[in-house]
């Protein structure tokens, strides 16, 4: 250690406080953290990219300072979806130090795993406070029955109104209107859903029939129309 004339010169004064870091919430403990081993925790958290052209939703199960769990979902830039799956591949075994140094290629993934970072060292996961955390495999409880990651994705000009084309449900097939044309419930397949069926054997006409399904005063509508075609 190097120190300026000047320092050198000083007097020492003894420190008195030595009370370390505050505690902070580590799946229900007060912890004071002063290794990187010393955290744990699940938690989300969204990042975006430099020209804000696509996102990023990142979620990491900690355990003892090591991302035993990713999944990286993204949305906007085709570019994006190859590079979540590198990062996908290269982010677990990594501790969270590492994992905030490392190139994932993507600003938007990049930026996410910022966020979480913060988050995760400053106690504010979403299992800060539940014993013992959450067991690796709970990220995938985001995505639902068939492992698909929930999108909603809407139109809509001011010439010719508004097309629903994706809700949590599903990938939207019809969209109901009133006598004033106004929507009142779609019908909608899960994909997901279906395409599990056809995995497990189910021919592709019944998997689809099977997941088909509706929300809102669909029944008995002035008008059905499909979004993307009418």
């Amino acid at each position: 250690m190097n120190y300026s004339h000047e320092v050198e010169r000083m007097c020492t004064v003894a420190k008195g406080p030595k009370h370390g870091p505050a505690p902070i919430p580590v799946e229900g403990a007060w912890v004071k953290a002063y290794e990187v081993t010393d955290i744990s925790g699940l938690t989300h958290g969204v990042g975006w990219c430099a020209p804000q052209q696509g996102a990023c939703k990142l979620s990491l199960n900690v355990k003892n300072g090591i991302i035993e769990e990713a999944l990286v979902e993204t949305i906007g830039c085709s570019g994006m979806t190859h590079s979540a799956a590198m990062a996908a591949e290269v982010l677990t075994g990594k501790t969270i130090l590492e994992a905030l140094n490392t190139d994932l290629v993507c600003d938007a993934i990049n930026v996410a795993m910022r966020e979480l970072f913060l988050q995760i060292v400053y106690g504010r996961t979403q299992t800060a406070f539940s014993e013992d955390g959450l067991p690796v495999g709970a990220g995938l409880e985001d995505l639902g029955k068939g492992l698909r990651s929930q999108v909603g994705t809407m139109y809509s000009t001011s010439a010719k109104g508004v097309r629903y084309m994706e809700m949590a449900e599903g990938y939207v097939l019809k969209l109901a209107l009133d006598e004033n044309d106004e929507v009142t419930g779609y019908q909608f397949v899960k994909l997901g859903k279906m395409l599990e069926d056809i995995r497990h054997g189910a021919s592709p006409d019944e998997a689809y029939k099977n997941n088909i399904g509706q929300y809102g005063r669909f029944d008995n509508a002035a008008k059905y129309i499909d979004p993307r075609e009418e």
